[in-house]
């Protein structure tokens, strides 16, 4: 058994290193902020509703002769609303589907 001989192989040190010098942080571009674009949406929605509301208002009353003007506002409003529902449906799924993750 004297005849195999082994060789120790000197390894470089390791490339990257633990040292928290080297860590830097991600950078991240500030954008606005998940809870103040839903609150804008939101806002929005109530905007046009309540816009519908007066031309609505506004139909009956006499005061504007023009049925399309009411009509686009409350076609406007009702698209606006079901976009913001079905958006909120699928946040309250998402939630759901978190809450149920093992950790």
């Amino acid at each position: 058994m004297s005849d195999f001989l082994i060789n120790p192989n000197k390894f470089p040190a390791p490339v990257i290193s633990n040292k928290p010098a080297e860590v830097k942080p991600a950078q991240t571009q500030a954008g606005p902020k998940f809870g103040d674009m839903l609150s804008d949406a939101i806002q929005e929605v109530n905007q046009l509703q309540q816009q519908a509301s007066t031309e609505t208002e506004k139909l009956m009353t006499g005061e504007v002769k023009d049925i399309h003007t009411a009509m686009i506002a409350l076609q406007k409003a009702d698209v606006s609303f079901q976009m913001m529902m079905q958006v909120r449906n699928k946040l309250v799924n998402a939630y759901q589907e978190i809450m149920k993750m093992t950790v």
